[in-house]
């Protein structure tokens, strides 16, 4: 196979997921706005409990998905996969995985433009809309993308089961945060983890698991 068809078969199953992707989310979208969903009770309820503990802790659960530590924790693991595994493959996952959700995001929030929920927001609110929550999303992509790689070049079975809880556990612990901090609304929240999951079952299938060599 040359290199041109080798660029053309991982485009093609990169760039086709997505745009489904894109098309739910931008019709998910919409269609909440067109039908209530109740979920403002949700965040009142969150807002009316908020304590200075708590709301140390969500600040702290929120940076886990902040732009910039992202954008940077991807960059450390991409140069680390790379010189450890002495090969590309780990490192065009986790990139295809966390760029393709970040993509997937930009192009749909603001053409959605789902107002945020109307209770106090601890955070300074963020240009883009309410849905879906691009925290979220990140954290799933990037964090559970970290977990599948290194479970998979880890032979104990105690230590997959450790790096898999703490996969888990740091995007839950955004997603709460979001929803405590009154960022998001919970269908915010819950889509942007089902748009992380699609990235990284995505980037996997393309990539992390294609037999033969990567250009």
């Amino acid at each position: 196979m040359t290199r041109t068809e080798h660029v053309k078969r991982y485009s093609l199953s990169i760039l086709l997921p997505m745009l489904l992707m894109a098309g739910v989310t931008y019709g998910v979208g919409r269609a909440l706005l067109a039908w209530p969903t109740g979920e403002a009770s949700v965040s009142r309820i969150l807002a009316a409990d908020r304590t200075p503990l708590w709301n140390g802790l969500t600040d702290f659960g929120s940076s886990l998905s902040d732009t910039p530590y992202i954008v940077a924790l991807t960059a450390v693991a991409v140069i680390v996969f790379r010189l450890v595994y002495r090969r590309w493959r780990e490192s065009i996952f986790l990139i295809a995985a966390v760029w393709g959700q970040s993509l997937i995001f930009l192009a749909t929030t603001n053409i959605v433009d789902r107002h945020r929920p109307p209770v106090q927001h601890i955070d300074p609110a963020p240009p883009t809309s309410s849905f879906p929550s691009g925290h979220v999303s990140a954290a799933v992509a990037f964090y559970c993308g970290m977990a599948l790689v290194l479970s998979t070049h880890v032979r104990n079975r105690v230590l997959q089961v450790l790096i898999w809880a703490l996969g888990i556990a740091l995007p839950l612990a955004v997603a709460f945060s979001r929803l405590y901090r009154g960022m998001h609304f919970l269908t915010d929240v819950l889509w942007g983890v089902l748009l992380g999951i699609g990235c990284v079952v995505m980037a996997a299938r393309a990539i992390l698991y294609r037999r033969g060599r990567l250009v």
